[in-house]
């Protein structure tokens, strides 16, 4: 089998800004981080319908349709954790490739996994977007009952319970969805993306 030093990438005749000139937008990745319940998959779905609507080629990734097959061998270890991120962002940058915005939505709890994520990307390709609600609301919504298993000790390594959610320091946006509605919430970003990405 051949050794990681003989495999080189192979570029056919179309390139991403080939793709992206027929889908009228540049591709990026909005990554959307903030603790399980504080409504970033919400957000990123009704974006993508917004995206999608207008024409623009866009796909969501979450935490359920990563770990039912990217991801399932992974466990919930900090160390897989920063692997089915690693996985992920690897994921979007040839989804990226293909002219598609992507939209991503994943607790991403640390500065240290923040930081790798905005340095694996080139530059206008990653925007880090907090989904910032405090953890009572997040409770309040949680109708899989998971926070509460997570306080009795039967979920181990959840955030915001056993363990640390660090919130983004500079974040792209920050959506308060403790205050504003989904609605208000989803303007916001698709007003960000179409400023960022709209071919002309």
């Amino acid at each position: 089998m051949p050794s990681q030093r003989h495999i080189c990438k192979y570029r056919g005749n179309l390139c991403r800004s080939d793709r992206e000139k027929r889908n009228m937008f540049r591709a990026t990745t909005l990554w959307f981080s903030g603790l399980s319940g504080a409504g970033k998959s919400t957000i990123a779905h009704k974006v993508e319908e917004r995206l999608f609507d207008i024409g623009a080629q866009v796909y969501t990734f979450d935490g359920d349709n990563v770990r039912t097959g990217l991801c399932e061998d992974l466990s919930f270890s900090a160390e897989d954790r920063k692997e089915s991120i690693r996985r992920i962002c690897e994921m979007t940058k040839l989804f990226m490739d293909a002219g598609t915005i992507c939209l991503a939505s994943f607790i991403t709890p640390t500065h240290e996994i923040q930081q790798q994520l905005m340095n694996a990307y080139g530059p206008g390709d990653f925007h880090l977007i907090h989904v910032d609600c405090p953890i009572e609301g997040c409770e309040a919504r949680d109708v899989k009952g998971y926070y509460k298993l997570a306080k009795e000790g039967v979920i181990p390594n959840y955030t915001g319970v056993s363990s640390p959610y660090e919130a983004p320091l500079a974040p792209a946006l920050r959506l308060r969805t403790d205050r504003e509605t989904v609605e208000e919430c989803v303007d916001k970003v698709v007003g960000f993306l179409l400023d960022k990405t709209r071919l002309e």
